[in-house]
């Protein structure tokens, strides 16, 4: 393959999460979140693995940092865990989850890399959950509360904050099919969610901008949806009514046009959008500075009268079929395909133009084995994964999408929410019993593009 460069000012990181690496789940004052009772519940979550020491990142957070600025890395995304800030959710805040941020900003900072914050990546508050969680209009006001006490601590220091992770997630793995937490099977539940929380992020970036900060955004896992057999009109009809639940139920309202009239009716099939009140649409749509985007696979569908459809996608029964995954598969069972990243960025860049964007998540889990005797992980598939994808960022680049930066999942192997620890995405192996981090094949493979800026 030809060598490739990057814009001068493109932005290179690398992506974690607090519930699938902080640990010390019960230190400093921190509650439990849906997370831990998940994990607790027999039966969700692979041979009962938890985050109560994942990566154990709460003590080993300066050492992380150093090999954070050996690889280069110019940003680094992380959570804040809410219920360490605000173990019930609501009120007084902890000042000791907060210190530990507070420490942790300053090192990235003393090690020249940019604090990249997201507010909510889906550890809820259990306090919350039990008043309803993400169906509770509530949970969006508190969700804003939550957002200003972290600025107030760390808005000095951080210029990027993103509002929310994957709420598609959130909503429909949390409530709709119950594979996530909190583990509701309700396509009522699942829609309310999503509505309440984009809800959250409108409020908390009208308050975050009201309070000073630089640079406000979201983080979306947007789905790229193909058909099947592109001639055919039944399954143009399933593309856009996955395409509706997936990608434009999020993007439309976020960027002023509201919901789209066609996801609403069918949503309105499955519940009474009751829950969307006056002006709600004009808060959601407040002004934002970035997309982040999620990236691991393409979908493809069919219209089939009959059709299995998909859990995740309420309404889908009896009109589409997805398709199984066929072709290079990471251990996860997802597609390797490349391109769809770069379908999937032109089409933001098409449908919702003027919106800076980044790849805040790309990566692929794949059984990379041990530290070897002579202290290397091998896992070239990684590297071929990476490098196809950003060959395919590169690609959208030059057919003028505005992409900022690129951000790895992950830096470290971790707690992989409902697949424990059995499956590693990280560039930075862990050795769960002893946390001895050794950096992959991968690892030192993203060194070197960071250092060349290119490929």
């Amino acid at each position: 393959m030809s060598d490739v460069r990057f814009p001068e000012n493109f932005i290179w990181g690398a992506a974690t999460a607090a519930y699938q690496i902080e640990g010390a789940a019960t230190e400093d004052g921190r509650g439990p979140s849906i997370w831990d009772t998940f994990s607790r519940t027999p039966g969700k979550v692979f041979q009962g693995h938890t985050g109560d020491v994942a990566c154990d990142h709460y003590h080993r957070y300066a050492d992380d940092v150093a090999m954070m600025a050996d690889l280069g890395l110019a940003t680094y995304r992380f959570s804040i865990a809410w219920p360490r800030i605000q173990p019930d959710g609501t009120g007084p805040v902890n000042p000791r989850g907060l210190d530990f941020y507070d420490r942790l900003v300053d090192s990235l900072l003393a090690r020249g890399i940019d604090p990249f914050i997201t507010l909510y990546h889906w550890d809820l508050p259990q306090t919350l959950e039990d008043r309803g969680g993400w169906t509770n209009r509530e949970t969006a006001e508190h969700f804003a509360d939550y957002a200003v006490a972290v600025h107030r601590r760390l808005g000095d220091r951080v210029r990027t904050w993103t509002t929310l992770n994957e709420p598609w997630c959130s909503a429909y793995l949390g409530y709709g099919n119950g594979v996530h937490a909190p583990g509701t099977r309700d396509a009522g539940a699942a829609f309310r969610a999503v509505h309440h929380l984009l809800l959250g992020h409108g409020l908390a970036t009208r308050a975050l901008r009201a309070a000073g900060a630089e640079t406000l955004g979201i983080t979306l896992n947007l789905a790229d949806v193909q058909p099947v057999d592109a001639a055919s009109t039944a399954d143009a009809d399933a593309v856009r009514l996955v395409d509706g639940l997936h990608n434009r139920i999020f993007l439309d309202p976020l960027t002023g046009a509201g919901y789209p009239a066609d996801v609403l009716a069918h949503v309105s099939r499955m519940v009474t959008p009751d829950f969307i009140q006056d002006g709600d649409e004009k808060v959601i749509a407040a002004p934002i500075d970035l997309l982040g985007i999620n990236y691991y696979a393409p979908t493809y569908v069919a219209g089939r009268a009959g059709g299995a459809g998909g859990s995740a996608y309420p309404g889908s029964e009896g009109s589409v079929e997805f398709a199984p995954a066929s072709g290079p598969l990471t251990e996860m069972g997802w597609m390797i395909e490349p391109a769809g990243l770069t379908r999937l960025l032109e089409r933001v860049a098409a449908d919702y133009p003027g919106l800076p964007m980044f790849i805040t998540e790309n990566g692929g889990a794949f059984p990379d084995g041990e530290v070897d005797a002579e202290g290397r992980v091998a896992d070239t598939d990684r590297v071929a994964y990476l490098d196809g994808h950003l060959r395919a960022v590169h690609e959208a680049i030059a057919r003028g999408v505005d992409l900022r930066g690129y951000l790895v999942w992950s830096l470290l192997d971790n707690f992989e929410w409902a697949e424990g620890y059995r499956k590693r995405f990280g560039i930075v192996h862990v050795d769960y019993l002893t946390q001895r981090r050794t950096p992959k094949e991968s690892a030192r493979w993203y060194q070197e593009v960071i250092s060349r800026n290119g490929l």
